[in-house]
Protein backbone atom coordinates (compact mmCIF):
# COMPACT_ATOMS: atom_id res chain seq x y z
CA UNK A 1 0.00 0.00 0.00
CA UNK A 2 3.09 2.29 0.07
CA UNK A 3 2.77 2.76 -3.61
CA UNK A 4 -1.35 3.81 -3.09
CA UNK A 5 -0.27 6.05 0.17
CA UNK A 6 2.03 8.51 -2.10
CA UNK A 7 -0.50 8.83 -4.53
CA UNK A 8 -2.97 9.58 -2.62
CA UNK A 9 -0.94 12.23 -1.15
CA UNK A 10 -0.82 13.89 -5.54
CA UNK A 11 -4.45 13.47 -5.78
CA UNK A 12 -5.58 17.25 -7.08
CA UNK A 13 -9.17 18.59 -5.52
CA UNK A 14 -10.30 19.08 -9.13
CA UNK A 15 -13.27 17.34 -10.58
CA UNK A 16 -12.23 14.13 -12.29
CA UNK A 17 -12.57 9.94 -13.64
CA UNK A 18 -10.04 7.68 -11.43
CA UNK A 19 -9.29 3.93 -11.97
CA UNK A 20 -8.22 1.52 -9.66
CA UNK A 21 -6.33 -1.41 -11.01
CA UNK A 22 -5.55 -5.51 -9.67
CA UNK A 23 -1.99 -6.12 -9.01
CA UNK A 24 -2.32 -7.46 -12.73
CA UNK A 25 -2.61 -4.05 -14.11
CA UNK A 26 -6.32 -4.56 -15.34
CA UNK A 27 -8.79 -1.63 -14.53
CA UNK A 28 -11.55 -3.05 -12.08
CA UNK A 29 -13.15 0.34 -11.49
CA UNK A 30 -13.70 3.97 -12.83
CA UNK A 31 -15.12 6.42 -10.95
CA UNK A 32 -16.16 10.11 -11.00
CA UNK A 33 -15.68 12.94 -8.31
CA UNK A 34 -16.49 16.29 -7.37
CA UNK A 35 -13.46 16.63 -5.86
CA UNK A 36 -10.69 13.81 -6.99
CA UNK A 37 -8.88 13.77 -3.09
CA UNK A 38 -12.10 13.58 -1.35
CA UNK A 39 -13.59 10.92 -2.92
CA UNK A 40 -10.68 8.37 -3.73
CA UNK A 41 -9.44 9.15 0.19
CA UNK A 42 -12.80 7.89 1.32
CA UNK A 43 -12.21 4.49 0.33
CA UNK A 44 -9.17 4.46 2.23
CA UNK A 45 -10.14 5.84 5.68
CA UNK A 46 -10.42 3.35 8.52
CA UNK A 47 -13.69 5.05 9.95
CA UNK A 48 -15.23 4.88 6.16
CA UNK A 49 -19.54 2.13 7.01
CA UNK A 50 -18.43 -1.23 6.29
CA UNK A 51 -19.80 -2.54 3.13
CA UNK A 52 -18.91 -6.26 1.61
CA UNK A 53 -18.59 -5.04 -1.97
CA UNK A 54 -16.41 -1.88 -1.35
CA UNK A 55 -14.31 -3.86 0.96
CA UNK A 56 -13.39 -6.53 -1.91
CA UNK A 57 -12.55 -3.86 -4.61
CA UNK A 58 -10.44 -1.78 -1.88
CA UNK A 59 -8.75 -5.26 -1.07
CA UNK A 60 -8.22 -6.17 -4.54
CA UNK A 61 -7.36 -2.45 -5.47
CA UNK A 62 -3.15 -2.57 -6.26
CA UNK A 63 -2.76 1.01 -7.76
CA UNK A 64 -4.90 3.68 -9.03
CA UNK A 65 -4.90 6.58 -11.89
CA UNK A 66 -7.04 9.41 -12.53
CA UNK A 67 -7.89 12.31 -15.20
CA UNK A 68 -8.78 15.58 -14.34
CA UNK A 69 -11.22 17.84 -15.75
CA UNK A 70 -12.98 21.32 -15.51
CA UNK A 71 -16.24 20.71 -14.62
CA UNK A 72 -18.45 17.81 -12.49
CA UNK A 73 -20.43 16.78 -15.65
CA UNK A 74 -17.09 16.43 -17.48
CA UNK A 75 -16.65 13.93 -15.31
CA UNK A 76 -19.98 12.50 -15.38
CA UNK A 77 -19.83 11.79 -19.13
CA UNK A 78 -16.20 10.56 -18.93
CA UNK A 79 -16.76 8.16 -16.73
CA UNK A 80 -19.78 6.57 -18.56
CA UNK A 81 -17.42 6.45 -21.73
CA UNK A 82 -14.49 4.80 -19.95
CA UNK A 83 -17.17 1.88 -18.22
CA UNK A 84 -18.32 1.67 -21.83
CA UNK A 85 -14.72 0.76 -22.99
CA UNK A 86 -13.19 -1.05 -20.32
CA UNK A 87 -16.29 -3.04 -18.87
CA UNK A 88 -14.35 -2.94 -14.75
CA UNK A 89 -15.80 -5.77 -12.82
CA UNK A 90 -16.25 -3.79 -9.52
CA UNK A 91 -18.71 -1.41 -11.91
CA UNK A 92 -20.73 -4.08 -12.84
CA UNK A 93 -20.89 -5.65 -9.11
CA UNK A 94 -21.42 -2.41 -7.70
CA UNK A 95 -23.96 -0.59 -10.03
CA UNK A 96 -27.57 -0.57 -9.67
CA UNK A 97 -29.01 -0.82 -13.35
CA UNK A 98 -31.81 1.42 -12.70
CA UNK A 99 -29.17 4.08 -12.58
CA UNK A 100 -28.25 4.10 -15.75
CA UNK A 101 -29.94 6.09 -18.15
CA UNK A 102 -30.32 6.58 -21.80
CA UNK A 103 -31.77 10.63 -23.43
CA UNK A 104 -34.37 9.56 -26.32
CA UNK A 105 -35.11 12.70 -28.68
CA UNK A 106 -37.65 11.51 -31.83
CA UNK A 107 -36.18 14.55 -33.84
CA UNK A 108 -38.66 13.20 -36.71
CA UNK A 109 -41.47 12.56 -34.99
CA UNK A 110 -44.06 15.04 -36.02
CA UNK A 111 -44.25 16.54 -32.40
CA UNK A 112 -40.51 15.77 -31.25
CA UNK A 113 -40.12 15.05 -27.90
CA UNK A 114 -36.78 14.81 -25.20
CA UNK A 115 -37.30 11.98 -22.33
CA UNK A 116 -35.27 9.49 -20.56
CA UNK A 117 -35.62 6.01 -20.44
CA UNK A 118 -33.67 2.65 -19.18
CA UNK A 119 -33.99 0.61 -21.82
CA UNK A 120 -33.63 2.09 -25.56
CA UNK A 121 -35.60 0.34 -28.10
CA UNK A 122 -35.35 0.07 -32.36
CA UNK A 123 -37.98 2.72 -33.22
CA UNK A 124 -35.75 5.44 -34.99
CA UNK A 125 -35.43 7.85 -32.09
CA UNK A 126 -32.12 9.54 -31.45
CA UNK A 127 -30.56 7.84 -27.58
CA UNK A 128 -27.60 9.31 -25.86
CA UNK A 129 -26.17 7.22 -23.21
CA UNK A 130 -26.17 4.84 -21.19
CA UNK A 131 -24.97 7.69 -18.78
CA UNK A 132 -24.55 6.09 -14.91
CA UNK A 133 -25.97 9.01 -12.60
CA UNK A 134 -29.81 9.95 -13.85
CA UNK A 135 -30.30 12.46 -11.39
CA UNK A 136 -27.04 14.62 -12.98
CA UNK A 137 -28.34 13.85 -16.63
CA UNK A 138 -31.82 15.01 -15.67
CA UNK A 139 -30.12 18.51 -14.09
CA UNK A 140 -28.01 19.45 -17.02
CA UNK A 141 -30.99 18.79 -19.30
CA UNK A 142 -32.90 21.00 -17.04
CA UNK A 143 -30.44 23.70 -17.37
CA UNK A 144 -30.64 22.98 -21.11
CA UNK A 145 -33.84 23.40 -21.51
CA UNK A 146 -33.82 27.33 -20.66
CA UNK A 147 -31.97 27.93 -23.63
CA UNK A 148 -32.99 25.30 -25.92
CA UNK A 149 -36.88 24.73 -25.25
CA UNK A 150 -37.93 21.12 -26.07
CA UNK A 151 -41.73 19.19 -25.56
CA UNK A 152 -41.81 16.16 -23.15
CA UNK A 153 -44.95 15.86 -24.52
CA UNK A 154 -45.13 11.91 -24.67
CA UNK A 155 -48.30 10.46 -25.80
CA UNK A 156 -51.42 12.51 -25.05
CA UNK A 157 -50.60 16.01 -26.74
CA UNK A 158 -52.02 18.94 -25.02
CA UNK A 159 -55.15 21.09 -26.86
CA UNK A 160 -53.02 24.36 -25.54
CA UNK A 161 -50.10 25.82 -24.44
CA UNK A 162 -48.73 23.86 -21.77
CA UNK A 163 -47.48 25.71 -18.19
CA UNK A 164 -43.79 24.93 -19.61
CA UNK A 165 -44.40 26.74 -22.50
CA UNK A 166 -45.60 29.95 -20.43
CA UNK A 167 -41.99 29.81 -18.29
CA UNK A 168 -40.00 29.69 -21.61
CA UNK A 169 -39.20 25.81 -21.52
CA UNK A 170 -41.59 24.26 -24.16
CA UNK A 171 -41.96 25.51 -27.99
CA UNK A 172 -45.44 25.28 -27.73
CA UNK A 173 -46.37 23.19 -31.23
CA UNK A 174 -49.78 22.82 -29.54
CA UNK A 175 -50.79 26.12 -30.62
CA UNK A 176 -47.67 26.72 -33.20
CA UNK A 177 -46.25 29.53 -31.49
CA UNK A 178 -43.05 27.99 -32.85
CA UNK A 179 -42.66 26.34 -36.05
CA UNK A 180 -41.64 22.48 -36.28
CA UNK A 181 -38.95 23.66 -38.68
CA UNK A 182 -37.77 26.40 -36.29
CA UNK A 183 -38.01 23.68 -33.05
CA UNK A 184 -35.88 21.11 -35.17
CA UNK A 185 -33.27 23.40 -35.32
CA UNK A 186 -33.15 24.08 -31.74
CA UNK A 187 -33.09 20.37 -31.19
CA UNK A 188 -30.38 19.84 -33.48
CA UNK A 189 -28.16 22.81 -31.40
CA UNK A 190 -29.26 21.31 -28.00
CA UNK A 191 -27.90 17.79 -29.84
CA UNK A 192 -24.82 19.77 -30.73
CA UNK A 193 -24.61 20.41 -27.54
CA UNK A 194 -24.72 16.60 -25.68
CA UNK A 195 -22.56 15.81 -28.30
CA UNK A 196 -19.79 17.69 -27.28
CA UNK A 197 -19.57 20.41 -29.70
CA UNK A 198 -20.48 23.70 -27.39
CA UNK A 199 -17.23 25.71 -28.80
CA UNK A 200 -18.53 25.25 -32.35
CA UNK A 201 -22.23 25.97 -31.41
CA UNK A 202 -21.17 29.08 -29.93
CA UNK A 203 -19.04 30.04 -32.73
CA UNK A 204 -22.18 29.26 -35.04
CA UNK A 205 -24.43 31.08 -33.29
CA UNK A 206 -22.52 34.26 -32.90
CA UNK A 207 -22.38 34.22 -36.98
CA UNK A 208 -26.02 33.66 -37.10
CA UNK A 209 -26.41 36.72 -34.71
CA UNK A 210 -24.09 39.27 -36.47
CA UNK A 211 -26.03 37.93 -39.68
CA UNK A 212 -29.48 38.36 -38.20
CA UNK A 213 -28.28 42.28 -37.03
CA UNK A 214 -26.76 43.13 -40.56
CA UNK A 215 -30.40 42.27 -41.79
CA UNK A 216 -31.37 44.66 -39.31
CA UNK A 217 -33.58 41.40 -37.88
CA UNK A 218 -32.84 42.44 -34.56
CA UNK A 219 -35.27 40.92 -32.12
CA UNK A 220 -33.93 37.71 -33.68
CA UNK A 221 -30.29 39.11 -33.39
CA UNK A 222 -30.60 39.58 -29.55
CA UNK A 223 -32.55 35.93 -28.89
CA UNK A 224 -29.34 34.64 -30.20
CA UNK A 225 -27.52 37.13 -28.27
CA UNK A 226 -28.92 35.67 -25.23
CA UNK A 227 -28.83 31.92 -25.91
CA UNK A 228 -25.03 33.04 -26.49
CA UNK A 229 -24.51 34.68 -23.00
CA UNK A 230 -26.53 31.61 -21.56
CA UNK A 231 -24.48 29.22 -23.03
CA UNK A 232 -21.22 30.73 -22.05
CA UNK A 233 -22.85 31.39 -17.99
CA UNK A 234 -23.49 27.40 -18.51
CA UNK A 235 -20.83 26.64 -19.22
CA UNK A 236 -19.23 27.64 -15.80
CA UNK A 237 -21.45 25.14 -14.19
CA UNK A 238 -22.10 22.10 -16.12
CA UNK A 239 -20.08 21.15 -20.00
CA UNK A 240 -20.62 17.94 -21.83
CA UNK A 241 -17.74 18.31 -24.43
CA UNK A 242 -15.70 15.76 -21.85
CA UNK A 243 -13.45 15.51 -25.20
CA UNK A 244 -12.18 19.16 -25.06
CA UNK A 245 -10.43 18.27 -21.55
CA UNK A 246 -9.00 15.04 -21.38
CA UNK A 247 -5.41 15.11 -21.20
CA UNK A 248 -3.78 12.58 -23.50
CA UNK A 249 -0.92 11.70 -21.48
CA UNK A 250 -3.48 9.81 -19.23
CA UNK A 251 -4.51 7.53 -21.27
CA UNK A 252 -2.95 4.54 -20.80
CA UNK A 253 -4.48 2.80 -24.11
CA UNK A 254 -3.52 5.27 -26.66
CA UNK A 255 0.38 5.63 -24.48
CA UNK A 256 0.34 1.41 -24.95
CA UNK A 257 -0.98 2.03 -28.68
CA UNK A 258 1.21 4.81 -29.65
CA UNK A 259 4.36 2.51 -28.05
CA UNK A 260 3.89 -0.58 -29.49
CA UNK A 261 3.27 0.28 -32.78
CA UNK A 262 6.29 3.23 -32.32
CA UNK A 263 4.17 5.95 -33.64
CA UNK A 264 5.94 9.34 -33.65
CA UNK A 265 2.85 11.26 -31.44
CA UNK A 266 -0.04 9.64 -29.61
CA UNK A 267 -2.96 9.15 -32.06
CA UNK A 268 -5.25 11.96 -30.76
CA UNK A 269 -7.80 11.40 -34.12
CA UNK A 270 -8.82 7.40 -34.87
CA UNK A 271 -11.11 6.60 -37.38
CA UNK A 272 -12.68 3.07 -37.57
CA UNK A 273 -13.99 1.56 -40.62
CA UNK A 274 -16.76 -1.39 -40.85
CA UNK A 275 -19.13 -2.64 -44.11
CA UNK A 276 -22.35 -4.35 -43.58
CA UNK A 277 -24.58 -5.79 -46.08
CA UNK A 278 -26.17 -9.13 -46.58
CA UNK A 279 -25.97 -11.14 -49.26
CA UNK A 280 -24.34 -8.63 -51.75
CA UNK A 281 -27.62 -6.24 -51.20
CA UNK A 282 -27.69 -2.83 -49.42
CA UNK A 283 -23.92 -2.43 -49.36
CA UNK A 284 -22.59 -0.13 -46.59
CA UNK A 285 -19.75 1.06 -45.25
CA UNK A 286 -19.23 3.11 -41.97
CA UNK A 287 -16.51 5.43 -40.55
CA UNK A 288 -16.89 6.42 -36.83
CA UNK A 289 -14.13 8.96 -35.43
CA UNK A 290 -12.89 8.97 -31.81
CA UNK A 291 -10.60 11.87 -29.81
CA UNK A 292 -8.89 11.25 -27.29
CA UNK A 293 -10.13 7.94 -27.10
CA UNK A 294 -13.33 9.53 -26.99
CA UNK A 295 -16.75 9.05 -29.74
CA UNK A 296 -16.70 12.28 -31.60
CA UNK A 297 -20.36 11.44 -33.25
CA UNK A 298 -20.95 14.25 -35.11
CA UNK A 299 -17.52 13.13 -37.06
CA UNK A 300 -19.13 10.11 -38.17
CA UNK A 301 -20.05 9.62 -41.77
CA UNK A 302 -21.34 6.45 -43.78
CA UNK A 303 -21.38 5.34 -47.27
CA UNK A 304 -23.62 3.84 -49.49
CA UNK A 305 -21.55 1.84 -51.83
CA UNK A 306 -21.35 1.61 -55.55
CA UNK A 307 -19.65 -1.33 -56.04
CA UNK A 308 -22.31 -4.04 -56.27
CA UNK A 309 -22.20 -7.46 -54.53
CA UNK A 310 -20.65 -9.54 -51.98
CA UNK A 311 -17.50 -8.33 -52.17
CA UNK A 312 -15.69 -6.94 -48.88
CA UNK A 313 -12.47 -6.24 -50.02
CA UNK A 314 -13.62 -4.14 -52.95
CA UNK A 315 -16.21 -2.16 -51.06
CA UNK A 316 -13.30 -1.51 -48.29
CA UNK A 317 -11.00 0.03 -51.24
CA UNK A 318 -14.56 2.13 -52.69
CA UNK A 319 -14.99 3.27 -48.83
CA UNK A 320 -11.53 4.95 -48.18
CA UNK A 321 -11.37 6.16 -51.71
CA UNK A 322 -14.14 8.50 -51.31
CA UNK A 323 -13.22 9.14 -47.98
CA UNK A 324 -9.44 10.09 -48.87
CA UNK A 325 -11.15 12.16 -51.98
CA UNK A 326 -9.55 15.50 -51.88
CA UNK A 327 -12.65 17.01 -51.61
CA UNK A 328 -13.09 15.01 -48.31
CA UNK A 329 -9.83 15.46 -47.25
CA UNK A 330 -10.16 19.09 -46.71
CA UNK A 331 -13.32 19.20 -45.60
CA UNK A 332 -12.91 16.37 -43.06
CA UNK A 333 -9.37 16.70 -42.33
CA UNK A 334 -7.01 13.46 -41.77
CA UNK A 335 -7.06 10.94 -39.00
CA UNK A 336 -3.69 9.91 -36.95
CA UNK A 337 -4.43 6.23 -37.74
CA UNK A 338 -6.73 4.27 -39.23
CA UNK A 339 -8.56 1.33 -37.72
CA UNK A 340 -9.99 -1.34 -40.13
CA UNK A 341 -12.53 -4.26 -38.88
CA UNK A 342 -11.07 -7.28 -40.75
CA UNK A 343 -7.76 -8.97 -41.21
CA UNK A 344 -5.18 -9.14 -44.12
CA UNK A 345 -7.37 -8.67 -46.93
CA UNK A 346 -9.44 -6.30 -45.79
CA UNK A 347 -6.45 -4.13 -44.56
CA UNK A 348 -5.16 -4.81 -47.90
CA UNK A 349 -7.43 -3.21 -49.71
CA UNK A 350 -7.62 -0.09 -47.10
CA UNK A 351 -4.01 0.66 -47.84
CA UNK A 352 -4.30 0.20 -52.05
CA UNK A 353 -6.89 2.68 -51.48
CA UNK A 354 -4.56 5.12 -49.29
CA UNK A 355 -1.78 4.76 -51.25
CA UNK A 356 -3.26 5.77 -54.35
CA UNK A 357 -4.84 9.14 -52.49
CA UNK A 358 -1.09 9.69 -51.65
CA UNK A 359 -1.94 9.63 -47.80
CA UNK A 360 0.99 9.28 -45.02
CA UNK A 361 -1.01 7.90 -41.94
CA UNK A 362 -0.52 4.81 -39.75
CA UNK A 363 -3.03 2.06 -40.25
CA UNK A 364 -3.88 -1.20 -39.06
CA UNK A 365 -6.66 -3.61 -38.54
CA UNK A 366 -8.30 -5.87 -35.64
CA UNK A 367 -9.44 -9.59 -36.64
CA UNK A 368 -12.80 -10.31 -34.77
CA UNK A 369 -11.70 -13.94 -34.45
CA UNK A 370 -8.49 -13.59 -31.71
CA UNK A 371 -8.72 -9.71 -31.37
CA UNK A 372 -5.59 -10.02 -33.75
CA UNK A 373 -3.64 -6.96 -34.47
CA UNK A 374 -2.79 -7.06 -37.97
CA UNK A 375 -0.06 -4.50 -39.40
CA UNK A 376 1.26 -4.66 -42.78
CA UNK A 377 4.97 -4.77 -42.67
CA UNK A 378 5.99 -2.59 -45.08
CA UNK A 379 3.26 0.02 -45.92
CA UNK A 380 1.60 0.56 -42.18
CA UNK A 381 4.01 3.09 -41.65
CA UNK A 382 4.67 2.13 -38.25
CA UNK A 383 7.51 1.14 -36.69
CA UNK A 384 7.10 -1.91 -34.23
CA UNK A 385 8.86 -1.84 -30.47
CA UNK A 386 10.15 -5.02 -29.74
CA UNK A 387 11.19 -3.91 -26.68
CA UNK A 388 7.01 -2.90 -26.09
CA UNK A 389 5.92 -6.32 -27.50
CA UNK A 390 8.23 -7.89 -24.38
CA UNK A 391 6.82 -4.92 -21.80
CA UNK A 392 2.85 -5.66 -22.68
CA UNK A 393 3.37 -9.69 -22.79
CA UNK A 394 2.46 -9.69 -26.27
CA UNK A 395 2.72 -12.48 -29.07
CA UNK A 396 3.77 -12.20 -32.47
CA UNK A 397 3.48 -14.10 -35.24
CA UNK A 398 4.97 -12.87 -38.86
CA UNK A 399 5.06 -13.60 -42.89
CA UNK A 400 6.78 -11.66 -45.30
CA UNK A 401 4.10 -9.18 -45.88
CA UNK A 402 2.23 -9.02 -42.05
CA UNK A 403 3.12 -9.36 -38.58
CA UNK A 404 0.42 -10.37 -36.06
CA UNK A 405 -0.03 -8.98 -32.68
CA UNK A 406 -1.81 -10.46 -29.97
CA UNK A 407 -2.08 -8.59 -26.87
CA UNK A 408 -3.79 -9.69 -23.56
CA UNK A 409 -7.52 -9.11 -23.82
CA UNK A 410 -7.90 -7.35 -20.61
CA UNK A 411 -4.76 -4.77 -22.09
CA UNK A 412 -6.15 -1.25 -21.91
CA UNK A 413 -5.07 -0.98 -25.82
CA UNK A 414 -6.96 -3.83 -26.97
CA UNK A 415 -9.94 -3.12 -25.23
CA UNK A 416 -10.19 0.67 -27.05
CA UNK A 417 -9.38 -0.86 -30.54
CA UNK A 418 -12.38 -3.28 -29.50
CA UNK A 419 -14.15 0.20 -28.57
CA UNK A 420 -13.44 1.55 -32.33
CA UNK A 421 -14.14 -1.40 -33.85
CA UNK A 422 -17.65 -1.80 -31.67
CA UNK A 423 -19.03 1.36 -32.72
CA UNK A 424 -17.86 1.02 -36.30
CA UNK A 425 -19.84 -2.19 -36.82
CA UNK A 426 -22.72 -0.59 -35.02
CA UNK A 427 -22.56 2.30 -36.95
CA UNK A 428 -22.25 0.29 -40.05
CA UNK A 429 -25.21 -2.27 -39.11
CA UNK A 430 -27.56 0.67 -38.73
CA UNK A 431 -27.22 2.24 -41.83
CA UNK A 432 -27.52 -0.71 -43.38
CA UNK A 433 -30.86 -1.66 -41.68
CA UNK A 434 -32.22 1.60 -42.06
CA UNK A 435 -31.62 0.75 -46.51
CA UNK A 436 -33.11 -2.19 -45.86
CA UNK A 437 -36.11 -1.30 -43.91
CA UNK A 438 -36.64 1.73 -46.67
CA UNK A 439 -36.36 -0.94 -49.62
CA UNK A 440 -38.64 -3.56 -47.65
CA UNK A 441 -41.23 -1.18 -46.87
CA UNK A 442 -41.17 0.26 -50.76
CA UNK A 443 -44.90 0.19 -51.54
CA UNK A 444 -47.54 0.77 -54.53
CA UNK A 445 -47.97 4.09 -52.98
CA UNK A 446 -44.37 5.27 -53.64
CA UNK A 447 -45.60 4.01 -57.78
CA UNK A 448 -48.70 6.78 -57.62
CA UNK A 449 -48.41 9.56 -59.72
CA UNK A 450 -50.02 12.86 -57.29
CA UNK A 451 -49.20 11.22 -54.28
CA UNK A 452 -45.78 12.27 -52.62
CA UNK A 453 -43.79 11.83 -49.65
CA UNK A 454 -46.22 14.30 -47.10
CA UNK A 455 -49.39 12.25 -47.74
CA UNK A 456 -47.40 9.05 -47.60
CA UNK A 457 -46.22 10.09 -44.21
CA UNK A 458 -49.10 11.01 -43.07
CA UNK A 459 -51.17 7.82 -44.41
CA UNK A 460 -48.42 5.85 -42.54
CA UNK A 461 -48.61 7.49 -39.55
CA UNK A 462 -53.13 7.23 -39.65
CA UNK A 463 -52.98 3.53 -40.30
CA UNK A 464 -49.76 2.35 -39.98
CA UNK A 465 -48.56 0.13 -42.43
CA UNK A 466 -48.92 -0.34 -46.31
CA UNK A 467 -51.04 -3.47 -45.57
CA UNK A 468 -53.46 -1.12 -43.53
CA UNK A 469 -53.63 1.46 -46.28
CA UNK A 470 -54.67 -1.06 -48.65
CA UNK A 471 -57.23 -2.41 -47.10
CA UNK A 472 -58.67 0.66 -45.67
CA UNK A 473 -62.28 2.11 -47.48
CA UNK A 474 -62.43 5.58 -49.25
CA UNK A 475 -63.78 6.72 -46.01
CA UNK A 476 -61.41 6.07 -43.99
CA UNK A 477 -58.65 7.25 -46.97
CA UNK A 478 -60.52 10.61 -46.98
CA UNK A 479 -60.61 11.63 -43.34
CA UNK A 480 -56.79 11.54 -43.85
CA UNK A 481 -55.85 13.12 -47.20
CA UNK A 482 -59.23 14.29 -48.75
CA UNK A 483 -61.39 12.37 -51.08
CA UNK A 484 -59.84 13.12 -54.19
CA UNK A 485 -56.41 11.60 -53.27
CA UNK A 486 -58.24 8.94 -51.46
CA UNK A 487 -59.78 8.28 -54.51
CA UNK A 488 -56.35 8.22 -56.60
CA UNK A 489 -55.27 5.72 -54.60
CA UNK A 490 -58.27 3.37 -54.58
CA UNK A 491 -57.95 3.34 -58.09
CA UNK A 492 -54.54 2.98 -57.98
CA UNK A 493 -54.11 0.21 -55.34
CA UNK A 494 -54.11 -3.64 -55.84
CA UNK A 495 -56.32 -4.95 -52.33
CA UNK A 496 -53.43 -6.70 -49.96
CA UNK A 497 -53.20 -10.59 -50.35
Amino acid sequence: MTKIAAKLKQLPSNPGVYFYKNSGGEIIYVGKAANLRNRVRQYFQKSRSPDPKTDALVAEIADLEWVSVETEMDALFLEAELIRRYMPRYNILLRDDRSSIYVRIDYDAYHPTLTFTHRPLDDKARYFGPYFNANEVKKALRYLRRIFPYSTHNGIIPKRACLQYHLGLCPGLEENKTSLADYRLNLRKLIQYIQGERVPLIGQIEKDMKRAAKNKDFEAAAKLRNQIYALKAIAKQIVFSDKEFLDLSRDRALSMLSEILGLDKVPYRVEGYDISHMQGSDNVASMVVFTNGIPYKTAYRKFKMHLPGNNDFGHMEEALRRRLSQTNQKAWGLPDMFLIDGGRGQLSAALKARDAAGVRRPMIALAKREEEIVVERRKSLVNISPAALIKYNAITRQSDDYLIILLPRRSDAVKLLQRVRDESHRFAVSYHSVLKMKRQTASQLDEIVGVGPATRRKLLRAFGSNAAISAATPAQLAKVVGSAKARLIIDNLEPSA
